[in-house]
C-alpha cells in the first residue's frame, strides 16, 4: 500500500458518504410531498455502498446500486385538499423522518470521519516535503 493510497481509499468514502447525504436530504424534503391517490407516492431514495478489493487495504469503496422504496406511500384522509381523490384521500411518501435524520447523522459522520484522513495524510505529506527543504 503506497502513501498516497490514502488519499484514493479517504475520496472514495467521501464520494459515498456525500451521495448518501444527497439521497437523504431528498428523502426528507419530499417527506410531505402529496399525490392523488391514482399516482405513485414519492418513493424513498437509498444507496448501497460496497468495498472495492475487500481486505486488500487498496480498493476504497463505491456506490454499487441506489434503492427505491414503496411507490405505494400512506394514504391520508384530506377531504378538502385539492388533489383528494371522491373518498377524500391523498397519498403521501412511506418515508419515516426519524430514520432519516438517523441516516442523515451516521453518513455526515462519515464524511466527517473521511475528511478528517485526508486533512491528516496531506498535512503528514506536506510536513515530509518540508523536511527535504532542511
Amino acid at each position: 500500500m503506497s502513501v498516497f493510497d490514502t488519499l484514493g481509499i479517504s475520496g472514495s468514502g467521501l464520494l459515498v458518504h456525500r451521495k448518501w447525504l444527497d439521497a437523504v436530504s431528498d428523502n426528507i424534503a419530499n417527506v410531505n410531498t402529496v399525490t392523488s391517490t391514482d399516482e405513485d407516492a414519492f418513493r424513498e431514495r437509498l444507496v448501497v455502498a460496497q468495498a472495492v478489493d475487500y481486505g486488500s487495504g487498496e480498493g476504497g469503496v463505491r456506490v454499487a446500486r441506489a434503492e427505491f422504496g414503496s411507490a405505494e406511500g400512506r394514504r391520508v384522509y384530506e377531504p378538502d385538499h385539492p388533489l383528494a381523490d371522491a373518498d377524500g384521500y391523498v397519498e403521501y411518501p412511506d418515508i419515516d423522518l426519524g430514520d432519516q435524520m438517523t441516516q442523515l447523522l451516521m453518513a455526515q459522520r462519515g464524511y466527517q470521519a473521511n475528511l478528517a484522513v485526508v486533512e491528516r495524510a496531506t498535512s503528514a505529506y506536506q510536513a515530509a516535503l518540508q523536511l527535504g527543504k532542511g
